[in-house]
């Protein structure tokens, strides 16, 4: 039995991107977080830039994204 309640007052959303090579996905990712930070500013909410999304030497040496992120 779980100790504490679930608190479900703050919102929660999953988004989830699927595309070919360079179709922009870690580029809406970055767009995405940057828009939910200006409009709903907190600790929690910070913008993620392409560079933070993309930051193994093999993402940055190949020009993709290998894993996934969660931002």
């Amino acid at each position: 039995m779980a100790k504490e309640k679930y608190d479900r007052s703050k919102p929660h959303v999953n988004i989830g991107t699927i595309g070919h090579v360079d179709h922009g996905k870690t580029t809406l990712t970055a767009a995405i977080t940057t828009v939910l930070a200006r409009r709903l500013p907190s600790s929690v909410n910070q913008p993620k830039d392409y560079a933070s999304i993309d930051a193994a030497p093999e993402e940055r040496e190949r020009g993709i994204t290998i894993n996934t992120a969660h931002v």
